[in-house]
């Protein structure tokens, strides 16, 4: 597995980046920036199965190891997603993706929210998480600071 991180400091508190981040509607805005169409199904609680989708092409699905909000978040990708709907996890593009972990953690400071992504995934995904993460990122601060 690759570690990635990406950091941005958002000039907003930490509820409001949480929230931003994690609104149906606001979570599409900022994450169009990279994988347009995007959304996820499901909700943000430890424990839980959630969705991220792309209409017509599928997707991943993840289980919430972790979830203190406005704090940290830990999603532990657990199958992907065919277009029809049903869940992989046998094929060699699902076990290659298949054990991908994402983490979110807030960090405010003087009204000023550090947020830290961290990806640990295979070699093969590595491209898309560099591709798409800083531009997600930069949208969402945008939006968190209009």
């Amino acid at each position: 597995m690759k570690k990635l991180e990406f950091t941005i400091e958002i000039n907003a508190g930490k509820k409001k980046v949480w929230d931003t981040m994690l609104q149906p509607d606001s979570y599409r805005e900022w994450v169009r920036a990279s994988w347009p169409d995007s959304y996820y199904d499901g909700t943000w609680k430890k424990g839980e199965d959630i969705r991220f989708l792309l209409p017509g092409r599928g997707g991943t699905m993840a289980n919430l190891v972790e979830c203190n909000p406005h704090d940290f978040i830990l999603a532990k990708h657990i199958a992907t997603i065919r277009a029809d709907g049903t869940l992989d996890r046998n094929s060699e593009n699902s076990k290659g993706w298949i054990g991908t972990t994402e983490s979110y953690t807030f960090i405010e400071k003087d009204g000023k929210t550090t947020l830290k992504v961290v990806v640990e995934t295979s070699p093969d995904w590595e491209y898309m998480f560099n591709d798409g993460w800083p531009g997600a990122l930069k949208r969402l601060k945008e939006i968190c600071e209009r």
